[in-house]
């Protein structure tokens, strides 16, 4: 597995462009092992790898390169349902790891899309485990879990809850979601 992670990332490197890097570097502070590849680029070989599966996915978060990391997220969205347990295994144990907010959305937001609705009681197990976190990033993901409920009026008190436990947090990506989550909760549905 090491050596086609090894081969992905000689991939993205070929993709990789000078503008993608520096908008990485402007937009997502704390990702220091970019490599410049655009998002579009990351979504078409999540469709290209995806067949790699569950142990691709950690191979390549392993790697600890930021768009391997992005790509495992990206794959855990497409292949989720098949085992919904180990998907939100892998984002609790992935969640250690995580060094930026765009990392943090993507397993929290979009590795989750195809679990939401069939494991809503793991997913909101899963948050409030994290809230509790010293790490900041562990508390920023147990609220973007819960990102994909705001709309849902019967989800609102338990999401509500949990916030409440970071209602003071100081840390300015925690308020952030925080924020998200309650602009959420004001669209119209």
């Amino acid at each position: 597995m090491r050596d086609e992670v090894k081969l992905i990332v000689k991939e993205m490197e070929s993709l990789a462009t000078d503008r993608a890097k520096a908008a990485v570097s402007k937009f997502v502070p704390g990702s220091s092992r970019a490599i410049g590849v655009s998002m579009p680029d990351i979504n078409k070989l999540a469709v290209k790898y995806q067949e790699g599966g569950f142990k691709l996915v950690n191979a390549l978060w392993k790697s600890g390169v930021f768009e391997a990391r992005m790509l495992a997220g990206k794959i855990l969205q497409r292949i989720g349902k098949l085992d919904p347990d180990e998907t939100l295994t892998l984002i609790e144990k992935f969640s250690k790891d995580i060094d930026n907010w765009a990392i943090c959305d993507c397993l929290g937001s979009q590795s989750t899309q195809k679990v939401r609705k069939t494991h809503r009681n793991e997913v909101f197990s899963l948050s409030r485990k994290l809230i509790r976190s010293t790490n900041l990033w562990q508390r920023r993901l147990a609220l973007v879990l819960l990102e994909g409920y705001t709309r849902d009026e019967t989800a609102r008190k338990d999401i509500e809850k949990i916030m409440e436990v970071v209602k003071n947090d100081k840390e300015y990506y925690v308020k952030k979601a925080i924020e998200w989550l309650n602009r959420n909760f004001e669209k119209k549905r």
